[in-house]
């Protein structure tokens, strides 16, 4: 069978760019090696996400938030602080303006609500579950080998997209290498109760074991974020639940009161990945496999969705042309330059926070106090990372500003 567009991976951000390609008249193929619903997808799993109020507009407009607004729990306000020193910044979304700064989604919600959507699209195939076997690229299209329920079968795109995380095969069978850097950290994620109600506020917490995250949920619930040096992580993971909390209690304080729960820990080991491009040949490489992340800013995923608005876009503009090729090198070359600066810029301030924050020296732990509280006194830095969180600061995709595609 012979596509216009062959996407390789079904999780967040794969299945995301399906939804945005299906309404443009294409013949488009989603394959995937686990189904959604299952217990063993990775990208579908216990987790939440934080998502930008970009990230919302471009669910909202693909028709999307809909299944997830009574869902979603709204962040109001951003607390970002230091154990054992005395700054802290905070971010209001009244002060800029925003009836939130952002949404916590639980991961299985947010599958459920896409895969919905593609279940409904015509011109939609889905190859699931189907594993990948053999890439082919040619002058005008890539041969897609793939092994389903123990067949063989065999399609044709004119533009493949590596949307399979950061072990991409798709990116490896083009060529393109990724740089990979282990940050010797393993985040444990779970859920936690505090005494008091978390008033819809997010909190960073530098701490000298790692950053911690609590982001608010339904019920007064915070997802927790822990991360813990790697050869730590294995003793953490066995401590009770009375020693772990007594541990978050010493790292987080009393803001919350005590905490008095905590459920299923899950660990995750923490790399940065980096594709050293972002095209090759006839395939686009999108999301984790074009960059994984530290969980520190919630980030990533947000990253990946703007990956997502920027290729759909340049997509739908050639849709109805003569000779229209999704996979041209023009088209490809125009993703490349687009995302360039968005990009860097989020890889290089998240990979920052890590560097900066894990200095032990005294002179900088007391510039980086000094530094929080210059940020929490300046308006205009606040906007202006309101502005990176977004992608806000080049070229905004139609679907982030609430324009459809079509």
């Amino acid at each position: 069978m012979s596509f216009d567009v062959a996407i390789v991976g079904g999780g967040m951000v794969g299945a995301t760019l399906g939804v945005a390609l299906a309404p443009l008249n294409l013949r488009v193929a989603i394959i995937e090696a686990i189904p959604h619903n299952a217990a063993a997808q990775p990208s579908f799993d216990e987790r939440t996400t934080a998502l930008s109020n970009g990230s919302r507009r471009i669910l909202e407009t693909l028709g999307v938030w809909p299944a997830l607004s009574a869902l979603a729990t709204p962040i109001r306000k951003i607390h970002v602080s230091e154990q054992g020193r005395f700054g802290f910044a905070r971010i209001d979304a009244a002060e800029q303006g925003l009836s939130a700064m952002g949404y916590v989604v639980a991961n299985r919600d947010l599958g459920n609500a896409l895969w919905s959507r593609l279940s409904k699209s015509a011109g939609l195939e889905v190859y699931c579950p189907a594993e990948v076997s053999q890439v082919t690229a040619h002058d005008q299209s890539v041969t897609v080998e793939m092994a389903q329920k123990g067949a063989k079968s065999t399609i044709d795109a004119k533009l493949i997209v590596a949307a399979d995380g950061a072990q991409s095969a798709v990116r490896g069978a083009f060529g393109v290498d990724a740089e990979v850097r282990d940050y010797e950290q393993t985040a444990i994620i779970t859920t936690v109760l505090p005494q008091r109600f978390h008033d819809n506020v997010a909190y960073e917490r530098f701490t000298q074991s790692g950053p911690l995250a609590l982001l608010p949920l339904d019920g007064g619930r915070c997802t927790l974020v822990l991360t813990q040096p790697k050869d730590a992580a294995q003793s953490v993971m066995a401590w009770s639940d009375q020693e772990f909390l007594a541990e978050l209690q010493r790292r987080f304080g009393f803001r919350l009161g005590r905490f008095l729960k905590a459920g299923r820990r899950v660990p995750y080991p923490l790399f940065l990945t980096r594709a050293t491009r972002t095209s090759s040949g006839r395939c686009v490489i999108i999301g984790n496999a074009a960059q994984g992340l530290h969980p520190v800013a919630g980030m990533g995923f947000n990253l990946g969705l703007r990956d997502v608005a920027s290729l759909a876009e340049l997509i739908a503009e050639r849709v109805g042309q003569q000779d229209a090729d999704p996979g041209s090198l023009q088209l490809l070359a125009q993703y490349d330059a687009w995302r360039t600066a968005d990009r860097g810029s989020v890889i290089a301030f998240t990979d920052g926070l890590i560097k900066l924050f894990s200095n032990p020296l005294r002179s900088v732990r007391r510039l980086r106090s000094l530094g929080l509280l210059a940020f929490d006194l300046l308006p205009p830095a606040k906007a202006a990372l309101s502005r990176l969180s977004t992608g806000g600061s080049g070229r905004v995709p139609k679907l982030a500003r609430g324009v459809p595609l079509t």
